[in-house]
């Protein structure tokens, strides 16, 4: 469909759909709770005025945000036009903060559970009588050599407080910190897992949006779900208006026509889960015709031609597995793409240089296949292409010693069965986890601490994660809200919001530059909430030995002023400030130039607290020692630093998974599982179940307690005008031919369950297609988010990457019928 009859149905459909579906969804909307006052009773402040200079929290995209406060009390949230990332602008999300800082739902003290596990019966306790009986718990398993079976589960958690939690279960004794973000949590990160196998680093991408010339966007919807919205935004604005010369060309590839395809040149629409395959088709073609880079290939890649290892064996390359098992009418039958456009996208991304292909948080195979081609033309590490960034030097932590129930701890196992020096064999462990603790092998788990996440809603297999919690002896859990997970805690120590906080926030900009933005109070706490890093802080000098040696700091301020200590003593970059000391201090920096800009670091601290953080506004091209810490020092192909962790690793699961994965004693077709490649997935009930079911996420819900912020549940979508609960997009031949209209109630269900939705005919379906916005359907989680929608993961069938263990989102067969 041409984007312009896209805008034009929008436009003609929009207010047709409205009249003919409120009066489906007028009962539900008597639940909703008004939290604007009646005219007469609208006070405007009066009093003292004041700024506060912070950084947002409502995603991991760390805009810089001030807030305006009248009598100490925040009214306003506006964007720190002296951040970087996004230069005094802020999306929806970061306007409706102040619903999460004033939410009458937050919990208001800690609880202790009082009655059977899940019941709801709750008794509030002090911070004093918390901390003791979590000191007691600790000390008991440590007494009884059972450090190593604490396990901490954490979301969405970067830069220090990462780094404290991980440094306090060392001390403990404990292996067994796991992040479980997936694949359904906060926003689309892109494809960290590709880098390491590739290139061998634990980082995200950067992709230079701005100084690129075509973006092939595999299934990403980034104007809406990526890590940094509002930077994305802007970049998406800058090419495509406001640089000097040609725009960029943005290409769509994905089975839904999204935001992001809907403001592209181009959608291709294609079949569910075959994005890899596509990758390796386009590959195909510039293989064929001698479109790639060969001073890359040659100089900066590993496994591109066939090799011999050390032992004399021949290798199979990824060239020739392309050319033998890639050709285009062969994708084109996977893809349902013609061979035409998988001809003319070829040949558009290899001679339009510097190009992008950009992927969503999918399957690794498809996302190693998808990155495979900004290698394959030559599009690492160059202006307009992909950036690796540098760390924020941050000031390194002291050194500690390990007492002997430490050191013995440490040395086992982790509970998913993998090895601590090899853990990045998978990367999503959850699923290993659940099962490891039912069979008890290697050991059960004694306590779990769960941080900044809510797996209960999150994850397909609820009932097996019930069983799994209720199994566990002792649950802490630190959620601002009573919420599905914290429902089945012992102990819920609310956090405070990121409005009443200190943290830092660890970013980086489209060029590449790395950004560290300050997270500090703006009010005082509203609840009788703490810092989650506080009570860590606070419950390691009650445990003593190794755990407070390892912990020194009084609190979270106090360590996040140390570590950025590192920066003034590095003398590097600058605090954020007008356009013009970027421009200057560049051009000093380029010359060999640095000077000193403060005296202390008294001085520093404070100026970084009035400008909202520091950022080094220079990227270094070249590094190669930085872009590449695989075992070749190269962009690999053939994925030996991958292989070499296997072939280490002492858990014979993840070596069975490999094998079942190379399928094969052929040598050729087994090296297939250390290269990108495409792994069909069984057909399963296509008959019973004729259609796909692809979970989407929208800006508005991306985040953990986003749902439960009125102004956010009133701005789902822009192209759909239900609101305030959950809808099934059906292409509208589809829904003809079953008697579907507009705003009807329809049941979708799968093999699993079902769920009753509202039905939003779209052409933007394919018609084997249907999809259903994630982030409502709660259960818990207060008034503004639960029983308000349905919860569309709920329905999908545990169908998971074997490596990394997430779950694919569109994988899953379901039918559709009137309610």
């Amino acid at each position: 469909m041409k984007r312009r009859r896209f805008l034009k149905t929008l436009g003609g459909t929009s207010a047709g759909v409205a009249l003919s579906s409120c009066t489906k969804i007028e009962s539900l909307n008597k639940k909703i709770v008004t939290i604007i006052p009646a005219k007469e009773e609208v006070v405007v402040p009066k009093g003292v005025e004041k700024w506060v200079i912070s950084s947002c929290g409502q995603c991991s995209g760390g805009c810089g945000i001030k807030v305006r406060l009248i009598n100490e009390r925040a009214v306003k949230i506006d964007g720190n036009p002296l951040h970087p990332v996004n230069q005094g602008t802020l999306c929806p999300k970061g306007q409706s903060g102040l619903q999460l800082l004033y939410n009458p739902d937050r919990l208001k003290s800690p609880l202790k559970r009082k009655g059977n596990r899940g019941a709801n019966q709750w008794k509030k306790i002090s911070w004093d009588e918390a901390a003791k009986l979590v000191v007691e718990k600790l000390k008991e398993i440590r007494t009884n050599g059972k450090a190593h079976q604490l396990t901490f589960l954490s979301g969405e958690c970067g830069g220090l407080m990462k780094s404290l939690s991980k440094r306090f279960l060392e001390s403990f004794g404990s292996p067994n910190y796991f992040d479980i973000s997936g694949s359904m949590d906060g926003n689309d990160q892109g494809p960290s897992d590709s880098l390491f196998a590739t290139q061998g680093i634990r980082k995200n991408p950067v992709y230079n949006l701005e100084k690129t010339k075509l973006i092939l966007s595999f299934g990403s919807n980034f104007l809406e779900s990526f890590s940094s919205p509002v930077q994305i935004s802007q970049a998406y604005g800058y090419f495509r208006r406001e640089r000097t010369g040609s725009r960029a060309k943005l290409i769509q590839i994905d089975s839904r026509l999204s935001v992001t395809g809907a403001k592209a040149d181009e959608w291709i629409p294609t079949n569910p889960g075959t994005l890899g395959a596509l990758a390796l088709g386009l590959a195909y073609i510039i293989i064929k015709e001698d479109l790639y880079d060969k001073d890359f290939i040659d100089e900066d890649s590993f496994g591109f031609e066939d090799f011999k290892d050390d032992n004399g064996t021949l290798h199979q390359g990824f060239k020739r597995m392309v050319l033998d098992e890639y050709t285009s009418g062969v994708v084109s039958k996977i893809t349902g793409v013609s061979t035409n456009n998988i001809i003319r996208l070829a040949r558009e991304f290899a001679t339009n240089k510097p190009a992008i292909a950009i992927s969503d948080k999918i399957g690794i195979y498809d996302q190693i296949a998808i990155h495979c081609l900004n290698a394959l033309c030559g599009n690492i590490d160059v202006e307009g292409g992909v950036l690796v960034p540098r760390d924020v030097p941050l000031k390194s932590l002291p050194p500690f010693k390990l007492d002997e129930i430490s050191k013995k701890g440490l040395s086992m196992t982790r509970v998913d069965g993998s090895n601590p020096e090899q853990s990045s064999v998978f990367f999503n462990p959850f699923k290993f986890i659940i099962e490891a603790n039912a069979t008890g092998n290697p050991y059960k788990i004694d306590a779990i601490f769960i941080y900044n996440s809510n797996p209960l809603f999150t994850y397909p297999d609820k009932e097996n994660l019930k069983k799994f919690f209720a199994e566990i002896p002792f649950i802490l859990s630190f959620s601002s809200y009573l919420d599905e997970t914290s429902e089945m805690a012992d102990l819920i120590l609310p956090d405070h919001t990121y409005l009443e906080k200190w943290e830092d926030v660890q970013t980086n900009t489209l060029n590449g530059y790395p950004v560290l933005g300050i997270r500090q109070p703006v009010v005082s706490k509203i609840n009788d909430t703490m810092h989650t890093g506080d009570f860590l802080l606070k419950v390691s000098k009650e445990i003593g030995g190794p755990v407070a040696q390892a912990l020194p700091w009084n609190d979270f301020k106090d360590f996040l002023s140390y570590s950025i200590e590192g920066i003034y003593e590095n003398q590097s970059g600058n605090i954020f400030g007008p356009k013009f000391e970027e421009a200057w201090v560049r051009l000093l920096e380029k010359g060999g130039w640095s000077i000193p800009l403060h005296s202390s670091f008294e001085e520093f601290w404070k100026k970084v607290l009035e400008k909202g953080g520091w950022w080094d506004s220079m990227y270094y091209f070249n590094e190669w020692s930085r872009i590449f810490n695989t075992l070749s020092g190269k962009f690999e192909f053939y994925f030996q630093t991958l292989k070499n962790e296997v072939d280490k690793t002492k858990d014979e699961r993840r070596k069975e998974i490999f094998k079942m994965l190379g399928g094969t004693k052929d040598k050729g077709k087994e090296d297939k599982i250390y290269m990108p490649h495409y792994e069909a997935k069984a057909e399963t009930n296509g008959k019973s179940y004729p259609f796909y079911l692809n979970v989407y996420k929208l800006m508005s819900l991306s985040g953990l307690n986003v749902t439960n912020q009125p102004w956010l549940q009133g701005i789902l979508a822009v192209n759909v005008p239900i609101k305030w609960n959950t809808w099934v997009e059906i292409n509208p031949e589809t829904a003809k031919k079953m008697a579907i209209s507009e705003g009807d109630l329809v049941v979708v269900e799968s093999i699993k369950r079902k769920i009753i939705v509202y039905a939003h005919l779209y052409e933007g379906a394919m018609p084997e297609v249907v999809n259903i916005p994630f982030g409502l359907g709660h259960s818990a989680n207060g008034r503004w988010a639960k029983d308000i929608g349905k919860n569309p993961v709920s329905i999908l069938e545990e169908f998971s990457d074997p490596l990394t263990g997430n779950f694919f989102k569109d994988y899953t067969r379901v039918k559709i019928y009137k309610a």
